[in-house]
């Protein structure tokens, strides 16, 4: 096949599989006297006190059911139940002994994933102990990231759909921030995983922008641009051309602009390292584990889907996202160790390894984005080193700043909303450390790892500029599920963003 009908064919591919949605259940809203159906989830606390709603003799059948088994209602612990009076199911989920925030709602709507029946679930929203005005809302988020599945390559007869109505007294509140805000987040997370998880085959620059342009499409106050090949040129960007050199898939610089307030308002701005595919280039990864590159893209992805998500909310911020991405290969054309690239601000840098190529990407975006939108705060978000994974395992995001009050606003925002965030050191030594002999730095030098990538960004940062490096390599691929995130990819950082764009929106 000639390369223009193998390029036209693979773009197809990769559009038909973007089009294809992530299985999710119908979830719906009801008022507290509508009558549970066949199959029904209950929330108790360690007091084990049922809601008003379940009384007569199939209270009294729980109750007995529930102290035979030895179920303590410790939080997030369950137990299912099976033909108690006109029940085919019930299923208990504890809710613990503490007030119940934001985060433990996502965390319990995510459990309720577990519970069985076929057709109709019923989950009964009552007399929860929380600090939230709209707890359905929240249970039915994390419902949404919980029942997330990548089932487009799969064969055979796949689970069919559930109808899942949460009934409680808060329903029109619930519905109405469902619709405005909540749908549109959870539909942004999905993205994000149907990225990460998708074949490096179908998702490559190209494939990765239409897909961009086909969510972004219709929203209001929402602008994507590109960059291709020329217009990089034109910009100086040779650092994110260079990590493209040996790819028949050329680079491009997406861009998505919000202003959803005032044009003299300075912006948030969010850089994501989007590389498609990382084979190591020159410097060629290991076979065991190379498939897992496929997802080297997390951090673009989740750029975009906080800009998608915002976007639709109709938030009051001026909001830009900068997605550099490139496919990293090996090829006659790819840049060696040892070369020298120019920078879009005109520093050079000195390649040390071609599998630290992320940071080659970040260098040109992220003094593009400062110079362009003069941001409030940049944040950048990358798949950065294996070091930060081995640091912080699945559990945290390492995030790296010069200023230590800033990083302890990322911790709680990360406490907040479920993706949690611990910093690591960024020491003067460490810009000493990649001083190059003949360029003006050089891209990488040994340990600490993390903290190396991220100085090399930093050089690139003027000192007075708010700038946060989130090193996320630890936490975008999970191989086994939490209650909100799937085993795969984790669509790790929209959550972290959206409530990051919440608290600078609330400024």
């Amino acid at each position: 096949m000639r390369a223009s009908l193998l390029k036209i064919a693979l773009t197809s591919a990769a559009l038909s599989m973007a089009a294809v949605p992530a299985l999710a259940d119908d979830i719906s809203f009801a008022t507290s006297n509508t009558v549970a159906g066949e199959h029904v989830v209950l929330y108790l606390g360690e007091d084990l006190n049922l809601p008003l709603q379940m009384n007569g003799e199939i209270a009294d059948d729980i109750e007995r059911a529930i102290e035979g088994s030895g179920f303590t209602g410790a939080f997030g612990t369950s137990q299912n139940f099976f033909g108690l009076g006109d029940k085919k199911s019930v299923t208990v989920i504890g809710t613990g002994s503490d007030t119940l925030t934001r985060r433990h709602l996502h965390d319990l709507g995510g459990h309720t994933v577990k519970a069985p029946g076929d057709g109709k679930l019923s989950v009964i929203v009552e007399d929860l102990e929380t600090d939230s005005e709209t707890p359905s809302a929240e249970l039915a988020l994390g419902y949404r990231l919980g029942s997330y599945r990548f089932d487009t390559y799969k064969t055979g007869e796949l689970p069919e759909d559930r109808d899942v109505i949460f009934i409680s007294g808060d329903t029109g509140a619930a519905d109405d921030l469902t619709d405005t805000d909540y749908a549109g987040l959870a539909d942004a997370v999905d993205m994000v995983r149907d990225l990460g998880n998708a074949p490096g085959l179908e998702i490559y620059p190209e494939t990765f922008v239409e897909r961009i342009r086909k969510e972004a499409r219709g929203i209001a106050n929402l602008k994507l641009t590109v960059m291709g090949v020329r217009e990089m040129e034109r910009a100086g960007m040779g650092a994110i051309l260079g990590v493209g050199k040996g790819s028949v898939h050329d680079p491009r610089l997406l861009v998505l602009k919000y202003s959803g307030a005032g044009a003299n308002d300075a912006p948030l701005a969010l850089v994501g390292k989007g590389i498609t595919f990382d084979t190591g280039g020159i410097s060629l990864k290991p076979n065991s584990g190379q498939w897992l590159m496929k997802s080297d893209l997390s951090g673009a992805a989740a750029v975009a889907g906080t800009l998608i998500s915002t976007a639709k909310r109709g938030a009051d911020i001026n909001l830009i996202g900068v997605m550099p991405l490139a496919e990293n290969m090996p090829d006659g054309k790819a840049i060696r160790p040892g070369d020298v690239l120019t920078t879009y601000n005109g520093k050079t840098i000195e390649v040390m390894s071609t599998d630290a190529e992320g940071r080659l990407l970040l260098v040109d975006a992220v003094p593009y984005t400062i110079e362009a939108y003069k941001p409030e705060l940049i944040v950048n978000i990358a798949t950065l080193t294996g070091s930060a994974a081995r640091a912080m395992g699945d559990e945290y995001g390492a995030v790296i700043t010069r200023d230590f009050e800033l990083a302890q606003t990322m911790m709680e925002i990360g406490e907040r909303s479920g993706e949690d965030v611990w910093p690591l050191p960024l020491h003067p030594n460490h810009y000493d450390q990649i001083k190059s002999d003949i360029a003006d730095i050089k891209s990488t030098a040994g340990a600490p790892g993390a903290s190396i990538g991220a100085a090399v960004i930093g050089t690139f940062v003027e000192e007075d500029q708010p700038w946060v490096h989130l090193d996320i390599a630890g936490v975008d691929w999970r191989d086994s599920a939490t209650p909100t995130a799937p085993k795969g990819h984790a669509g790790w950082g929209v959550r972290f963003m959206d409530q990051l764009v919440r608290d600078y929106e609330a400024k």
